[in-house]
């Protein structure tokens, strides 16, 4: 398999190069265009009740396309949100999705529903976030560009902007300075990440653009 990331940051957008037989994972709705020939089958991933319950708490798509073609054939796929299309090789290794993040992945990485306690309801990424494992490629999307970061001594990132992480890393969640900072100050709670690891954020939240968009809607 090949890949081809083209329109990054603001409109990232992913096309697959499928060799003889070979097979994509891809979130539902996301297909953009195929070469004459493409195999696309509707699938769920994991067995109805893991699907059902990504969908519910995770936010992705019940079903996922799993793409193929006999001799070889081409097909795109673009997020729904304007943003950066991320790339991540797993080598046994896994990678922490925030809900609605997951894109595509080939067909050996292993998406698993997990609990993030009450801590994750309160950041604003969900209760449930998704882990990524296994061998594969692992591709993402962002609202705005990505940006990566690597946290060794401590980092605090307002709730919303957060991606991605590895599993080395962990997290809590705490207000911006006093309780009267984080009522007034506008910022409202953070993620405090601490241990040594990759965390991958966004520049855009999507509470902040509909936020922004409420003024200008009419009465």
């Amino acid at each position: 398999m090949e890949y081809r990331i083209e329109g990054n940051p603001e409109y990232g957008h992913l096309s697959v190069r499928l060799g003889p037989g070979e097979r994509f994972i891809a979130e539902g709705g996301s297909m953009a265009w195929m070469s004459e020939g493409v195999q696309v089958k509707a699938r769920l991933l994991g067995g109805f009740l893991r699907a059902f319950f990504r969908k519910l708490v995770g936010g992705e798509s019940l079903f996922v396309g799993e793409y193929s073609h006999p001799t070889g054939g081409e097909v795109a796929f673009s997020p729904a949100i304007p943003g950066n299309v991320g790339h991540r090789t797993l080598a046994g290794d896994s990678l922490v999705l925030t809900g609605g993040s997951f894109m595509a992945a080939t067909p050996d990485v292993q998406l698993k529903m997990r609990f993030g306690g009450f801590k994750s309801m309160f950041s604003g990424e969900g209760m449930f976030l998704i882990e990524c494992s296994g061998t594969g490629d692992l591709f993402f999307n962002t609202f705005g560009a990505l940006i990566e970061r690597e946290v060794a001594d401590g980092f605090t990132v307002d709730t919303g902007h957060v991606v991605a992480w590895e599993p080395t890393v962990d997290y809590s969640i705490r207000g911006m300075g006093s309780l009267k900072s984080t009522l007034l100050s506008g910022e409202g709670l953070a993620m405090q990440f601490s241990g040594r690891g990759k965390v991958y954020l966004q520049t855009r939240t999507m509470n902040s653009v509909a936020n922004w968009l409420i003024p200008f809607l009419p009465a």
